[in-house]
């Protein structure tokens, strides 16, 4: 089969992303413009911020992207981009920008979901690993266990009932005074503290249940701040840090692992931003091996939005004969 090349584009959030990916899982480009100075200042991302600065650096973004990967127009077989979930303004940019691409060229237009393309980021750190196996994928935004029956085929085990993962971090970190995003500020200042410190509460469902739940945990955290502060007592923040995070993974990785056994997987990985945190990688790692099941994950740039994930997953939803046509539009909220 002749080699099939994708430019790929990604607008979710505050990343504007443009990848060349040849076949699936070599990545020739991959382009990534954050937003993170621009919404630091509000402490959270701003949509119509977000929006405007996709829409003034698309364009450079995909030249780069194809200028690094030495790729011309020509060699384009197909157009992928994420379409949702995600901020829709935001989204909007990236869908415009690859319908007239596809439009233009003749090729493929190829609509990709957000979720799918974080877990296909495995596949291009690990060129071994195959369908079926069992992912968690947690980020700012999302909290899903999902079950990867095969390329494009998805069952959603668990997901969120209120806040993600992601969300809750960076929440704690504003009441900390640690800054944003709160992920990578928390993570750091967690492997100073004693995560023993405070029995923050673990949220778990009724039986049956694998979903996640993270608000009650935000909740105590900014109750035991007050109550330290009203008291006249010091905040020792590494120590908050470092309970609070104890508290989110032992619930995640509980929950993956539960999900796996139950459901007779021998493999699991994780996706998206939280992917990257240290204590959750080291957890999942151990106690997996523990139960005698193969741990997966990205590289850490792979666990961001980045577009060369949404051309992986855009390369099996081709050969699987997905196309979108040019009514593809932009969806806020998207099942998986």
């Amino acid at each position: 089969m002749d080699d099939i090349i994708i430019l790929a584009i990604e607008t979710s959030c505050d990343e504007t992303s443009a990848a060349v990916v040849k076949n699936g899982r070599e990545v020739l480009s991959n382009i990534i413009s954050s937003q993170v100075k621009l919404h630091k200042v509000y402490g959270g991302v701003v949509p119509e911020i977000a929006s405007r600065k996709h829409i003034e650096v698309i364009q450079g973004i995909i030249q780069q992207a194809l200028d690094e990967a030495g790729v011309g127009f020509d060699k384009l077989g197909a157009i992928a981009v994420t379409h949702g979930p995600g901020l829709v303004g935001a989204l909007l940019v990236g869908v415009s920008s690859a319908k007239a691409m596809a439009f233009a060229l003749n090729v493929p237009l190829i609509g990709v979901h957000h979720i799918e393309s974080h877990i296909c980021a495995n596949f291009i750190t690990h060129r071994q690993l195959e369908p079926p196996f069992i992912c968690l994928v947690v980020s700012g935004g999302h909290s899903h266990l999902v079950e990867v029956k095969d390329y494009c085929d998805f069952n959603v085990l668990a997901r969120t009932r209120d806040d993600a993962p992601g969300e809750a971090y960076d929440k704690v970190a504003r009441v900390l005074d640690l800054g944003y995003p709160g992920g990578p500020l928390i993570d750091q200042q967690a492997r100073l503290g004693n995560d023993e410190a405070i029995d923050f509460p673990r949220a778990y469902m009724e039986d049956g249940s694998l979903d996640f739940s993270f608000s009650g945990l935000k909740t105590a955290v900014l109750n035991y701040i007050n109550q330290q502060k009203q008291a006249g007592n010091s905040i020792v923040v590494e120590d908050v840090a470092a309970s609070f995070q104890r508290a989110v993974v032992d619930v995640l990785v509980n929950n993956t692992l539960k999900g796996a056994l139950d459901n007779n997987y021998d493999t699991i990985a994780l996706a998206g931003g939280v992917a990257s945190n240290s204590l959750l990688r080291k957890e999942i790692e151990s106690k997996g091996r523990d139960a005698g099941l193969k741990v997966y994950y990205p590289e850490p740039i792979l666990c961001t939005d980045n577009a060369a994930m949404v051309g992986c997953a855009g390369y099996y939803r081709l050969l699987k004969g997905y196309r979108a046509d040019l009514t593809l539009n932009a969806h806020a909220s998207l099942s998986l």
